[in-house]
């Protein structure tokens, strides 16, 4: 994806977004890394953090870190525990191989487009990340990869093209206060859409925004960013004022 330009048009988002509506568990969290942030928070930065070629989608704003449904109700009538289930997802049922990232799934089988896109908006793909994260929250919940990365491709585009993406954009490499990056949320997608936003945050006193997760709900995930596609998330634990890295 070239920074700046959408690999969808507004129906093919929508067409995206359509395909992960589902019945069958109440909301997903939309997850998205501040890569500049993430990067600096770890004390040993994985390959996308040291090859330049994987920071490019870091333009655009934020990149992809997962989509992840809670949890469903035929584990709900099994009385697996919520916790239970945002620890280990779809390895309740099929437990996950010894390994790393690359151990936890199948390569992902999406179509030769899709892939670059991909590429460039989940830098953490050159870890195996989107083998993780799709045997983990896909594989079991009739979501094929395809549909799955297309829609987290679609919703992060939509949040980069708005009044979260440009704040993001003028002021990395800046120090924020948390209300400030809040009320820009609220200014992309409306008064009160806040209780939907968590911020998470890493590095040295706690300091760097590292991520945001954005709860959607799953029967009207196809309306987003309409107000009623919004779901209320915990809250983060970041700081008043928060450092917002840049590469």
């Amino acid at each position: 994806m070239i920074a700046g330009v959408q690999a969808h048009e507004p129906q093919e988002q929508r067409e995206a977004l359509e395909d992960l509506e589902r019945e069958h568990f109440d909301h997903y969290v939309l997850a998205l890394t501040w890569h500049p942030g993430f990067c600096a928070s770890r004390r040993q930065p994985p390959r996308e953090c040291r090859d330049p070629s994987l920071m490019v989608g870091a333009d655009d704003g934020f990149v992809i870190h997962g989509l992840w449904p809670s949890r469903p109700v035929r584990l709900t009538s099994q009385g697996v525990s919520v916790s239970e289930w945002r620890r280990q997802g779809c390895f309740l049922e099929r437990p996950r191989p010894a390994g790393d990232f690359c151990q936890a799934g199948p390569a992902i089988d999406i179509g030769s487009s899709l892939e670059q896109e991909l590429d460039d908006a989940m830098p953490g793909r050159a870890s195996c990340l989107d083998r993780y994260e799709y045997a983990k929250h896909g594989a079991c919940l009739s979501i094929s990869d395809d549909d799955f990365f297309d829609g987290a491709l679609a919703l992060t585009e939509i949040v980069n093209a708005g009044a979260l993406g440009d704040f993001m954009r003028d002021n990395r490499g800046s120090t924020v206060r948390r209300n400030a990056l809040i009320a820009a949320f609220e200014e992309a997608f409306g008064r009160g859409t806040g209780s939907s936003l968590s911020l998470q945050c890493g590095g040295s006193g706690n300091r760097l925004l590292t991520e945001v997760r954005i709860g959607l709900e799953a029967e009207h995930i196809d309306d987003f960013p309409a107000r009623k596609s919004f779901a209320p998330v915990d809250h983060g634990r970041c700081p008043s004022r928060i450092e917002l890295r840049r590469f």
